[in-house]
């Protein structure tokens, strides 16, 4: 998408952007550092994306539409491997110094170079179609809940249950080989609260006495994470007169769903009148958002994203990449909820808390 249309800035991050907004949350140096010695900070996130080769060169050598697929993902390994050891030396080669969003970048440049689009394709498949078969059942129990804060706290817990399917994080691609990932055992074993950003209760509090005209979600994951985490919060806010917009990328990215993946999916899950079980859905968009990584730049999104964003009162970042990695401190003109699981030690040391621990970060814009 970036060389059809140019790309802009969202248009609900509070000016001035240049001294209101960073993307990266963790800061991997600061000014005072030596510009030619990574940082400890640096070294142990570059550590992170050299961990993660192995599950990548994987999934790549069994790319089916790729010639010489194990060819290919062998010089994928060599090459990425061979950047990041140089950003150790030298954090200012190849560009740097580094930060999340570029690590990300280098190492999908490098993929879609050797012919790799989608290389998490085949198991984004299994997992939609596993999660789509759940979706009714999921729906229904949350709408068994008569008490709303409760049915909240469940829809939020769904998110949080979703998210854990993610395969950019080494340790859980490997789990996830073995034996998959369970919604609802993920749902019941999601860790006690209070979680290291815990904004529930304030969250539940306005959700009780406030209702959005417009919310732009900004998705993470295809499977449970979408399907079964976001789509039934969505449905909640469509239920309660909110208009809603799915943001989701516009190239493939790990286990990311994209945009033309999520029309089909929504196109699979409406019944016949065009509903999702039982909840109109004229008011819901989905929307290209233009970014191609799991992480993002909110001062590049298409055109398309910035002109239906331009009048939204709720903007909700989800997942570890979107909301943790990059933006949690992002600054809005209107209300914004990020939200998502700690997966990588790194961002758990970097929040003080528990690797598995929950982030719901809710702020509210008073209008003037």
């Amino acid at each position: 998408m970036e060389s059809d249309s140019e790309m802009v800035p969202f248009p609900l991050l509070l000016t001035p952007i240049e001294s209101n907004y960073r993307a990266c949350t963790i800061p991997y140096r600061f000014p005072s550092d030596n510009p030619k010695k990574a940082t400890p900070t640096e070294l142990s996130w570059i550590n992170l994306f050299l961990n993660s080769i192995p599950s990548f060169k994987k999934r790549a050598e069994s790319d089916t539409t790729v010639a010489d697929a194990a060819v290919r993902a062998e010089k994928f390994a060599q090459r990425y491997g061979e950047i990041l050891e140089d950003m150790k030396k030298d954090p200012e080669s190849h560009g740097g110094p580094p930060d999340c969003v570029m690590l990300c970048r280098i190492r999908e440049q490098i993929l879609r170079e050797l012919g790799f689009r989608d290389i998490f394709k085949k198991v984004k498949d299994e997992e939609n179609a596993k999660a789509i078969s759940l979706f009714p059942d999921v729906v229904r129990l949350n709408d068994s809940t008569d008490d709303e804060g409760q049915r909240l706290e469940n829809l939020i817990r769904g998110i949080f249950a979703g998210n854990i399917f993610d395969l950019g994080s080494a340790q859980l691609a490997e789990v996830f080989s073995k034996d998959g990932m369970s919604f609802l055992a993920s749902f019941q074993n999601i860790v006690p609260r209070p979680w290291v950003i815990d904004d529930l209760d304030t969250f539940k509090a306005k959700w009780s006495k406030k209702a959005w005209k417009k919310a732009i979600i900004f998705v993470d994951n295809s499977g449970a994470d979408v399907i079964l985490g976001i789509l039934p919060f969505a449905r909640e806010l469509l239920r309660r007169g909110t208009k809603v917009v799915l943001a989701a990328n516009d190239l493939p990215s790990i286990n990311d769903v994209t945009y033309p993946e999520l029309i089909e999916i929504i196109s699979k899950l409406k019944d016949d009148k065009g509903q999702l079980m039982g909840v109109d859905t004229s008011n819901l968009l989905i929307a290209n958002s233009g970014n191609d990584l799991p992480v993002i730049d909110l001062t590049r999104v298409s055109q398309e994203l910035a002109y239906l964003a331009s009048d939204a009162d709720l903007v909700v970042l989800e997942g570890m990449g979107r909301g943790i990695e990059t933006n949690l401190y992002a600054q809005f003109k209107c209300d914004s909820m990020k939200i998502g699981m700690v997966k990588h030690p790194e961002v758990a040391q970097f929040l003080g808390g528990r690797l598995y621990d929950c982030v719901l970060k809710y702020n509210e814009v008073f209008s003037r």
